[in-house]
């Protein structure tokens, strides 16, 4: 396990989100910070075999003080690699617009989900087509601030 230091942390292997979270980033959180109108964050997490720190983009809903995240990878049959790493490591680093924080890192149960489902398809509507494209449950992620 490394320990974290947000100079060190590894952009995604997507060009894309890279280069979004270094606008995010860069702008100290004023800019980038929308994916096709939905609120973004940046989440620092540690690789569950490397103990890197990674830092991804992602779309967000609320739940009350706590961020969600939907684990979707756009309809995949497989979870992306970001959700097994906090399935592995739940203490992340976020930056939500121009605030800094640690977050623990939870997957809600079927019925928290099934309670906030409609919400974050109101935050960002092809979650409702991605879920309907996989026979995988789609798991939602729960950020608490520690």
């Amino acid at each position: 396990m490394t320990d974290y230091d947000a100079n060190k942390v590894k952009p995604s292997a997507s060009g894309w989100v890279a280069e979004q979270a270094q606008r995010y980033e860069e702008s100290g959180g004023t800019d980038a910070t929308d994916l096709r109108g939905a609120p973004c964050l940046l989440m620092d997490y540690q690789g569950r075999s490397s103990g890197d720190w990674y830092r991804n983009v992602l779309i967000y809903g609320r739940d009350g003080e706590d961020y969600l995240l939907v684990a979707s990878k756009g309809g995949a049959d497989d979870h992306p690699q970001w959700y097994l790493n906090l399935v592995a490591h739940p203490q992340v680093h976020l930056r939500v617009l121009t605030e800094r924080f640690t977050a623990r890192a939870e997957t809600l149960s079927s019925q928290e989900k099934a309670r906030v489902w409609p919400h974050l398809v109101e935050v960002f509507p092809p979650y409702a087509d991605y879920q309907k494209k996989t026979q995988r449950d789609i798991p939602v992620v729960r950020l608490s601030r520690v």
